[in-house]
């Protein structure tokens, strides 16, 4: 059986994006594309992907859905991504994360040589702290661990349940997340060179 068809994303897309003035930062311009198209043409295109926040049209088709009720916060979005995984290894990234491709085939690499009880491999951001938004999961583990109804939660906590290894970033970039007006001109002028 190909890795490609044991793998479901959950891309994370859903916030209030407060630090961008309420503008979506998933929708913001980067490269000719969004961040959320950004990420997306650089996953592999044999993923099953499925967005969680509002439906709206992507360059690469994806499934749609939404925690109940909205705006639970990325731990409810995650509950609500997981269910609809129907494959064993679940990727969750945080839908602001425009170079994180790269990183989430490692991150799945990673998973697959795992340690016995490892149930998930997350990137070690430069603090050296697991990202749990940018991490290869065993399914059943994690909807043990973000089961339906979680909601206004911190992630970290949650994902403490996950017995979780790490792994480095392949680039400086791949966690360069879209949060503010600056962090897009810095996105920005990546994708210049």
């Amino acid at each position: 059986m190909s890795l490609d068809s044991l793998v479901t994303v959950v891309v994370l897309c859903g916030g209030t994006s407060e630090r961008m003035g309420g503008q979506d930062k998933t929708a913001a311009t980067l490269d000719d594309t969004t961040v959320l198209d950004h990420l997306l043409g650089r996953l592999p295109a044999g993923w099953e992907v499925v967005c969680v926040g509002q439906e709206r049209p992507t360059t690469r088709p994806v499934g749609w859905t939404r925690e109940e009720p909205p705006l639970g916060g990325p731990a409810a979005g995650i509950a609500a991504g997981a269910a609809l995984s129907t494959t064993p290894v679940t990727v969750v990234i945080a839908g602001d994360l425009p170079f994180a491709g790269e990183a989430a085939e490692l991150v799945v690499a990673a998973f697959e040589r795992r340690r016995p009880g490892v149930e998930a491999v997350a990137i070690v951001d430069e603090t050296g702290q697991l990202q749990p938004l940018l991490a290869a999961y065993d399914t059943h583990a994690l909807r043990g661990a973000f089961p339906s109804g979680t909601r206004d939660v911190s992630v970290h906590r949650q994902a403490a349940a996950v017995r979780m290894s790490g792994v480095e970033a392949p680039t400086t970039h791949a966690l360069l997340d879209v949060d503010t007006p600056a962090d897009l001109d810095t996105a920005r002028a990546r994708c210049r060179g």
